[in-house]
Parts: structure tokens; C-alpha cells; sequence
């Protein structure tokens, strides 16, 4: 059974309650979107007997399942921190915000404007198992540019909490209007890395499935992951949370599954060229059971 706990004492994939413990922080710019907290100096000026002058941080711990390998940090946040720390992203004031705690930020950030070449190896994988010119359904996939299939299907829609200007082709689809559709393909990529209850999320994409429907979900393979593949010794080496709450691994994901009640069609892990760095992504396809 996996908990929705706002610190977690229990994994968020497998729902299993031994994990690895580690402290870390939370970096800065996560920390004043998500609680109000900056970073602050103690000086002697303060007067405290018990605590050593130096920087001070949002402390937090690096968690990792002993049954699934998933590491994540403890904090999961709520909705309204979710709509605080993702407000405007990636726009003119958020860019701004975020370059100030990480100088540099705002050049990676242009490269996120454009459409990632490996979303053409992703379609080659995925078109043995669809129709020609599928039906597809991308969840959280704002408007629409990392989309499979842009050009290529029958009818594309997005479903995504942000009002960004959609890509020609692409419309809009609320909540209430995902049953009522019939899609090939529903897909949800790089989107679970960001989230505090990831088989939650998943649930609630269970309705736009019927039983000949597909769902592709990706994550992100981090560096720390792919370097120690297999390892349930990752807490202590993960000193850091940001934006990724979630680090997976190709067993977590097929908890999640096992946990959605889907069944696993197909998997692989793609080696992604960024354009400033190479990096890798876990992909799974599934059905209903």
C-alpha cells in the first residue's frame, strides 16, 4: 500500500518502509519558491551558545527503498507548494529568479524552447506497437513541442495545468473530458521525477485508458542512478535535492505499474543527446492488467 505522507516514511513507488536515511538539503532556489526560507549567515552577532557561526541551509533527507532502489527526498510537497514552486515556469520572471540562486540557469534554460531530437528515437521505438497515425493523449505535456507523433498522428491532445500557447494541431483537454476520448497512445514523460505521489498521479490517468490503450511513461536516469546501477546505497552520496524530487530506477517504475494495476509491454533505456550534456531516459510501456 503506498501513502500519500508529506515527510515520507515509506516508499513512493513500492510503499515498502525500508529505506536508506541520509541527510541533505534542499538548494536554495526550491527552498524560498516551496517554504519563503533563503539562505542566511549565523554570526556571532546572534548571540546562539549551542550553534557554530556559517551558512545556513533547509535541511532535508535523501531517502532510498531497499526493495525498489527509488531514492527521493522526504519532503512531499502539497499542492499549493507545487503551484508556488512551478509558477511561471520557465518564463521571463522565473528564469530571473532562478538565475539569481544558479548563476547560468537562464543559458541551459534556452535550450528547453525547442523540440528534443531524441523525441524521434522515442517515436521509432514506440511505432511497432501503435497504429500508423495514432490517437495520443500527452499528460503534463504544456504545449505539446516533446510530443510523439507531432506530425505524425491522427489527433494529439494535451492535458497540462499550465495555459502556455499550444503547438498548431494540438488542443487542450480538462480532466473531466479524459474519459470521454479514445486515445492509441496516452503519454506522460518527464513529468514523475517532478512530482510528491507519482502513483497518484498515474491513477488519475487511468481513466483515458481503455483496454487496447498504451501508456508511455519516462523518467529521467540520473548520473548518480546509471553510475551505480543496482546500488541501495545511495542516500549518503545524495547531499542535494532541486527540482527532481524522484530519482527512479527500471525496478521502481515497474512497481509503480504493478501498483497502477498495469501490466508491462516494453521498456528500454535511450541515450539522449541535450545538446550541453548526454544523458539517458527509462522508458516503460504498459496496459491495463
Amino acid at each position: 500500500m503506498v501513502s500519500c505522507e508529506l515527510i515520507a516514511r515509506h516508499c513512493i513507488c513500492c510503499g515498502g518502509n525500508q529505506l536508506q536515511r541520509s541527510p541533505a538539503v534542499l538548494m536554495p532556489f526550491v527552498a524560498h519558491r516551496v517554504f519563503g526560507h533563503e539562505p542566511v549567515e549565523i554570526t556571532e552577532e546572534w548571540g546562539l551558545r549551542d550553534l557554530r557561526p556559517g551558512m545556513a541551509y533547509t535541511l532535508c533527507n535523501s531517502l532510498q527503498c531497499q526493495h525498489c532502489g527509488v531514492l527521493f527526498l522526504d519532503y512531499r510537497f502539497t499542492d499549493e507548494q507545487m503551484a508556488a514552486l512551478y509558477h511561471g515556469y520557465r518564463d521571463e520572471a522565473y528564469t530571473r529568479q532562478r538565475d539569481h540562486y544558479e548563476p547560468g540557469y537562464a543559458v541551459i534554460a534556452s535550450h528547453y524552447h525547442q523540440r528534443e531530437a531524441y523525441i524521434g528515437d522515442v517515436e521509432s521505438w514506440l511505432a511497432p506497437h501503435l497504429p500508423e497515425r495514432p490517437i495520443v493523449l500527452d499528460w503534463g505535456g504544456g504545449s505539446g513541442s516533446n510530443t510523439p507523433f507531432l506530425q505524425q498522428s491522427n489527433a494529439l491532445y494535451v492535458h497540462d495545468i499550465s495555459s502556455v500557447e499550444l503547438m498548431p494541431g494540438v488542443e487542450r483537454i480538462s480532466a473531466s473530458q479524459l474519459a470521454a476520448g479514445c486515445y492509441d497512445l496516452v503519454v506522460c514523460s518527464q513529468v514523475l521525477e517532478h512530482v510528491p505521489f507519482p502513483l497518484a498521479l498515474i491513477k488519475q490517468i487511468l481513466p483515458a485508458l481503455d483496454e487496447q490503450t498504451l501508456v508511455y511513461l519516462e523518467v529521467p536516469y540520473e548520473a548518480l542512478m546509471r553510475g551505480h546501477p543496482g546500488s541501495l546505497g545511495l542516500a549518503a552520496l545524495k547531499r542535494h535535492w532541486h527540482e527532481h524530487i524522484n530519482f527512479f530506477t527500471p525496478q521502481a517504475l515497474h512497481c509503480l505499474l504493478e501498483s497502477a494495476e498495469l501490466v508491462l509491454v516494453d521498456s528500454h533505456l535511450l541515450t539522449v543527446e541535450l545538446g550541453w550534456r548526454q544523458s539517458q531516459v527509462i522508458g516503460v510501456l504498459a496496459r491495463r492488467a
